[in-house]
């Protein structure tokens, strides 16, 4: 036996391709990393953040001056204004003229608008003459008294003072056809126009007093109901700004067109329109160059109580006939606390007994 050693020179003739072996497998494993697909990125999901509960508001509690008021509005009105109708009998007339326009000044007693009467006329014209001719029959007959009895005289007296009746009616309703001005003032509209048919609602004219004019609104009848003369009043004026003044008169509940709210100007389609239907206020100084119908609107204080404790209406809590509040300490910590209310506002509400100013109350 013997032992054969491997020397350098030696090597078989294989050593090169197995080299060569190992070196294209390394290249071709490291290629393979290339060809392999991309692991997909791990999606980032967002943060979940938990809901938080919802922190109920809190309220300090006030010390301040607690105001209850109603609103209205109105419009400058003339103290004397009035729409002109022609009287009731005159209806289904027909006007033959219009004598005056918007802006006229006009004198108690001037003719404002005349009817169509023709056929009126003829009758008044005749039943003059009946009458004149009525009492030359009457003196004849007063004349022969001695040869009547005394019941024919009466009779006769009795016939002649009744067509002097139908004389006088007939006068008056010939009189009706002229629309007089019962005052001095102006005529501020007139509504109606030569042809026109007269009915009963409808005027002819309005006619005011412009050289007085003075705050009329309207309000509620339940608003009214809470109002007195004297009450303190701020009235907004279109383009005047804002006034202090008083309550001087209240709303008639029986005038006609009372509208129990809503702008004034009540008559319209032509009916009658007062200043008895409005709330009217004096101003403490009423501002120069101002005209009839300028838009306004009143508040009207109707209760103030100094130095109240109040609190937002949305943190008192009310349950069968209790009224209570939940009361938070310094450390959060909330108890519930009966209280006596007083005067209310739209926002606010006066706390008479069981809360002090700087306490904590929690809103509803």
């Amino acid at each position: 036996m013997f032992t054969k050693w491997w020397t350098g020179n030696s090597s078989p003739n294989w050593g090169k391709p197995v080299t060569a072996l190992l070196i294209s497998t390394t290249l071709i494993l490291s290629s393979g990393c290339s060809l392999l697909p991309k692991e997909q990125e791990e999606e980032a999901l967002p943060s979940i953040n938990p809901p938080k509960l919802s922190k109920k508001p809190e309220y300090t509690v006030k010390t301040e001056t607690l105001e209850t008021k109603v609103r209205g509005s109105g419009r400058l009105m003339a103290l004397q204004e009035e729409k002109l109708f022609f009287s009731e009998d005159m209806t289904s007339k027909r006007i033959s003229a219009i004598l005056v326009k918007n802006g006229d000044a006009v004198e108690k007693g001037q003719p404002v608008a005349e009817l169509d009467v023709s056929d009126m006329e003829s009758d008044l014209k005749r039943k003059r003459l009946e009458t004149r001719k009525d009492e030359l029959t009457m003196i004849e007959t007063l004349r022969k008294a001695d040869e009547m009895t005394p019941e024919q005289i009466e009779q006769a007296k009795i016939d002649f003072e009744l067509k002097r009746e139908e004389l006088t009616k007939l006068e008056n309703q010939v009189s009706k056809a002229k629309l007089l001005a019962p005052f001095s003032g102006t005529i501020v509209t007139v509504t109606a126009k030569k042809g026109d048919t007269v009915k009963s609602e409808e005027s002819v004219a309005t006619l005011a007093d412009l050289n007085e004019l003075t705050v009329a609104a309207s309000i509620s009848a339940d608003d009214a109901k809470k109002v007195s003369i004297g009450m303190e009043v701020q009235v907004d004026i279109n383009s005047a700004g804002q006034h202090k003044g008083k309550v001087k008169q209240l709303p008639n509940p029986q005038a006609a067109g009372n509208n129990n709210g809503g702008f004034p100007g009540g008559g319209q389609d032509g009916k009658q329109d007062s200043i008895d239907q409005y709330l009217v206020v004096q101003l403490d100084e009423f501002p120069k160059g101002l005209n009839r119908g300028t838009p306004l609107s009143v508040t009207i204080i109707t209760q103030r109580k100094e130095n109240a404790t109040t609190i937002p209406l949305a943190a008192l809590r009310s349950y069968s006939g209790r009224n209570y509040v939940q009361v938070v300490d310094n450390q959060g910590n909330k108890k519930e606390v009966d209280v006596e209310i007083g005067q209310q506002t739209s926002t606010d509400v006066e706390i008479v007994k069981g809360l002090t100013a700087g306490q904590k109350v929690v809103g509803r």
